[in-house]
């Protein structure tokens, strides 16, 4: 039987590094290729080397499919294309492939620039591999090869996060990257169609999470914010630079309108106008309100909110500041953090997940002592100031941590409400904890098999490989005037008709449309079998008394007794002969056609 296998070689049984490998049909196809935010060694990227020890990736992989810009799903796309070395195709849809490169030099700057890591990919190797990449249009069907073909649906998430169906034949898996089934301020909702695959792929973030309303949220948020300001504190918001940024900064902009505040509302530099620049060349992709409305007003364009410099972080008085990145793991939402840890009248709000090993993830669990490295200058009596790079600070977090969950994947809820639209044969669970994705995967179970491999494990499906066969109408319409049950998809039902291949495509049709379209005869068979009885009376008179007898007990059918000798009880008929040896034992004669029509070529 045919086998579909599936390893994780990041974000198996955890949450980071996404990067999924599938064999289908023949094919190999890596789903994702995403860095891992809580590591800086060899553990930030997949191991690729349980796809080959030495060599390119290129013959071993038939393409390459990236679901959205978070560098989780794309961090180590070109160390992967690079430095390791693939040369197919990469798909990704319009907005990931503009949006892609930019994230990706921010964080190469970060790790390269700042950090002074070595053995890193370059801007150069960013550049060439884009080249390589060939953007996905939604619902379009595209034909890698001859026999793989894939097609991208709308996931919600982050602005061009795509669920990407992958078919082979017969067989289909459907991967769905991170997804939300809520549509927000900005975004809509994903959404699939009933395409019943082999197995789906899904995230499992928030695996054990059933969201209170969006509303109440908000409310909090609000609420928290504007008691910090109150105090004369500063609100620290880390966010990634595009998706919950944009969802939060409408919210406090219409908040701010509304209540006439006065606090500077700040966003890390450039990353403003760049989000502008996107939202508003891909507006397709956001929701149904803003597209209407943004001839009239750009939701985008804010009025409060200012572009952030450095030198802000130390100014007096209240203000809010969106930093990058989300997490606190580096970068300029990290250095604010740092200034600002100290007060306690400060307020940190976390707006979303936060992996194992990075800063958010350590103070959202309650640490408020903080071991950083850093970078520590001391001056030695009259010597010039020496810097001492890596140097540990510690670091005390009086400040208020909140967590608010503004995050865009979809919640338990949303997840089972997927997998009810899809209608999988099979579930696999990634990009989650283990813990929450074995409570999951008990739920599931009730309706599914379900698996959820750790990296380098190997999950193997068994496919039954169906026929599609197309049914006319006519024969539809004949089999619902016979009355039972309305067709169920989970239920199967036997169909009575003619199978008509045509063009390498089956078709189920009523035998009357079979003869006419393939111009046949109509041929009748029938069947007659032998009964003996034991009767003294003539042929005629036991033929008059099984006449007399089956009007009686077959009331509501035709019984006719004919001039030619026989009875005939609708289409079965009956006729009488002695024996040659003995008179008193009688044939029967029974006669009835198939009531299918057979066909036959010829007269």
């Amino acid at each position: 039987m045919p086998e579909i296998k599936v390893t994780p070689l990041g974000a198996g049984q955890d949450v980071g590094r996404s990067c999924i490998l599938v064999s289908i049909g023949g094919k190999n196809i890596m789903l994702d290729c995403g860095m891992h935010m809580g590591y800086n060694d060899d553990r930030r990227f997949p191991d690729f080397s349980y796809i080959t020890q030495n060599g390119r990736l290129t013959e071993f992989l038939d393409c390459v499919i990236i679901s959205h810009f978070h560098l989780d799903h794309c961090g180590a796309l070109p160390f992967m294309s690079e430095m390791v070395g693939y040369d197919g195709p990469i798909y990704m849809t319009h907005p990931t492939k503009a949006i892609c490169p930019i994230l990706l030099e921010d964080f190469r700057k970060i790790t390269v620039d700042k950090k002074g890591e070595t053995n890193f990919f370059t801007s150069q190797m960013i550049k060439d591999c884009m080249k390589k990449v060939v953007p996905l249009n939604l619902h379009q069907t595209v034909q890698v090869d001859d026999e793989l073909e894939i097609k991208a649906y709308y996931a919600g998430h982050v602005l061009g996060a795509a669920m990407v169906q992958i078919k082979v034949g017969s067989e289909s898996v459907v991967y769905t990257g991170d997804y939300n089934m809520t549509p927000d301020r900005h975004l809509g909702a994903a959404w699939i169609d009933k395409c019943r695959p082999d197995i789906l792929i899904s995230e499992s973030t928030y695996a054990t999470t059933i969201r209170d309303s969006k509303r109440c949220r908000e409310r909090d948020f609000l609420k928290k914010v504007h008691e910090s300001i109150e105090r004369g504190g500063k609100v620290l918001i880390p966010v990634f630079a595009l998706g919950r940024a944009q969802e939060l900064c409408i919210l406090l902009e219409t908040f701010w309108e509304r209540m006439n505040l006065k606090a500077p509302i700040y966003f890390s530099t450039g990353l403003t106008e760049k989000a502008n620049h996107y939202y508003k060349l891909f507006i397709t992709w956001t929701n149904q309100k803003i597209r209407k409305t943004f001839v009239q007003r750009n939701m985008f364009e804010f009025k409060h909110i200012k572009a952030f410099d450095r030198s802000y972080a130390d100014n007096p008085g209240p203000m809010v500041v969106f930093a990058t990145p989300g997490m606190l793991h580096a970068g300029q939402s990290l250095q604010i953090f740092k200034k600002w840890a100290g007060n306690e009248k400060n307020m940190v709000i976390m707006p979303g997940y936060c992996v194992q090993g990075t800063i958010g993830h350590k103070i959202l669990n309650g640490q408020r002592k903080l071991e950083m490295e850093g970078r520590s200058t001391v001056r030695v009596f009259n010597l010039p100031f020496i810097s001492f790079d890596r140097a540990v600070l510690a670091l005390d977090v009086k400040l208020q941590v909140e967590y608010m969950s503004f995050s865009a994947h979809a919640d338990a809820k949303g997840i089972m409400q997927l997998i009810r639209m899809a209608e999988p044969r099979n579930m696999l669970l990634v990009h989650g904890e283990a813990v929450k994705m074995e409570f999951l995967k008990g739920k599931i179970e009730q309706e599914f098999n379900c698996h959820m491999p750790a990296n380098g494990e190997t999950a193997t499906v068994t496919t039954n490989p169906s026929v599609p066969v197309d049914i006319s109408l006519n024969l539809l319409k004949r089999e619902m005037a016979l009355g039972g049950p309305l067709p169920d998809p989970k239920k199967p039902r036997t169909m009575h008709g003619t199978l008509i291949m045509k063009e390498n495509s089956l078709k189920l049709v009523s035998s009357e449309q079979a003869l006419k379209e393939l111009g046949l005869n109509e041929h009748q068979l029938r069947f007659t079998c032998r009964v003996q009885l034991q009767d003294p009376h003539s042929d005629p008179d036991t033929l008059n008394r099984i006449y007399t007898h089956l009007k009686s007990v077959l009331k509501g059918y035709t019984i006719q007794h004919l001039p030619d000798g026989t009875v005939m009880v609708e289409s079965i008929v009956i006729k009488v002969s002695s024996s040659a040896e003995d008179t008193s034992t009688k044939v029967l004669l029974l006669s009835w056609s198939y009531q299918t029509s057979i066909k036959k070529s010829g007269p």
